[in-house]
């Protein structure tokens, strides 16, 4: 579905995703396998889109969250392996091997439920094995007293008949930190994930073809961790505090246009519970976008939006479908002006910072009403609008 107005739209650099990817492969080495993280849309991006392009650039694997993330994206016509990181139920283990989705076993419960299932369809469930080191959420338990038992209970998995184990994988939780605190918990994740898979492949007697765990932070700081894969996911998309070192630029770019012009008075006051009242004669402007559309109430007061004239702040509250730029200083900029909330030169990573966030929050925020436009040597060569088809 393609939109009908020009309102508020997202633009998706598609040879900003293609300089990030080939940036991020040559610091990685060619050798080493790359997988695009395209779960929640790809974060707000468009996965089907942007799983087209990894595909067209190269890229070994795509990871999404779960199984209808994955069948989108092979009733899209994508055919590259993808990794389910989330939980899919054993009711659903036919269409994990016949859309040929590789599965995340998470314990030996899963393990067993997995297993079964595959071996009432007489057929085998590709899998990699998450390894719980310190992020605490999924995967088998290995630390202190738990190392044997969960060394065992993942041998165990790879031995089982219906189970084709092909990788393994654990997830850091402090690798994007500065301080030393954080720094020695990476490398104690890591070095627990090298004993449990050096003790795995010793006990079952074969090796994994793929070893994974370096994400964002571990790709721009830790070389010793990329293994037989990487998974870097902000970098990808050109955010975060070591895009700019490593020659990365953002993706997405969120975009209005300016609506009404109008004149207030000093004292007059803008918006919700007049929390902003003009202190001067004030050019305001209306601009079609708010918290529906992914730009958070929260930064009310906080953010300035770019023009053609410059940073021109935003006043009052954020309402649901719109809000207030003061456009005193801005004389050049007038109806049907374009505004860029965010994007090439107005800083996510400063936003994300006003909003007490991560740019993944916001980027994932933007709504399905508004538009994406994807742009490729400087012109639009897709557009998509994810509302319901009536």
């Amino acid at each position: 579905m393609k939109s009908t107005l020009r309102r508020t739209w997202a633009e998706i650099d598609l040879d900003a995703l293609e300089n990030n990817y080939r940036r991020l492969k040559e610091k990685t080495g060619q050798n080493t396998k790359f997988l695009g993280v395209v779960k929640a849309d790809a974060y707000g991006h468009g996965s089907v889109k942007i799983g087209r392009k990894l595909a067209e650039l190269g890229a070994d694997y795509l990871a999404v969250s779960s199984i209808d993330e994955a069948m989108e994206l092979r009733e899209s016509g994508i055919e590259m392996p993808i990794l389910i990181l989330g939980h899919t139920p054993k009711e659903q283990v036919a269409n994990l091997i016949d859309y040929k989705l590789t599965q995340t076993i998470t314990c030996k419960a899963k393990a067993m439920e997995y297993q079964d299932a595959a071996a009432h369809l007489g057929k085998q469930l590709k899998c990699h094995i998450k390894v719980d080191t310190g992020m605490s959420r999924l995967g088998y338990l290995v630390d202190d007293d738990c190392f044997d038992h969960g060394v065992e209970g993942i041998a165990e998995a790879c031995r089982m008949q219906n189970l084709d184990v092909e990788g393994i994988f654990t997830h850091f939780s402090m690798s994007d930190g500065e301080t030393q605190e954080t720094k020695e918990y990476t490398r104690h994740q890591f070095d627990l994930f090298q004993r449990v898979f050096t003790e795995v492949e010793k006990r079952w007697g074969h090796t994994f073809a793929i070893k994974h765990c370096a994400n964002t932070g571990a790709v721009a700081r830790y070389p010793e961790t990329y293994l037989d894969m990487v998974r870097p996911g902000l970098l990808l998309y050109g955010y975060g505090k070591y895009a700019e070192e490593l020659g990365l630029r953002p993706v997405m770019s969120l975009k209005t246009i300016v609506s009404t012009i109008k004149i207030y008075q000093k004292g007059t006051a803008v918006s919700y519970d007049g929390t902003y009242i003009t202190d001067k004669v004030t050019r305001v402007g209306v601009v079609p976008i708010g918290y529906a559309d992914g730009y958070h109430r929260c930064l009310s007061g906080k953010w300035k939006v770019l023009t053609a004239d410059g940073p021109a702040r935003q006043i009052g509250r954020i309402c649901m479908d719109m809000c207030m730029v003061d456009l005193t200083d801005c004389p050049n900029v007038d109806v049907d002006s374009e505004v860029e909330i965010f994007g090439k030169h107005n800083s996510i990573d400063e936003m994300a910072r006003l909003a007490d966030s991560i740019p993944y929050e916001l980027t994932c925020s933007i709504s399905k009403r508004v538009p994406r436009k994807y742009i490729q040597d400087g012109s639009v060569v897709d557009e998509e609008l994810l509302l319901r088809n009536m």
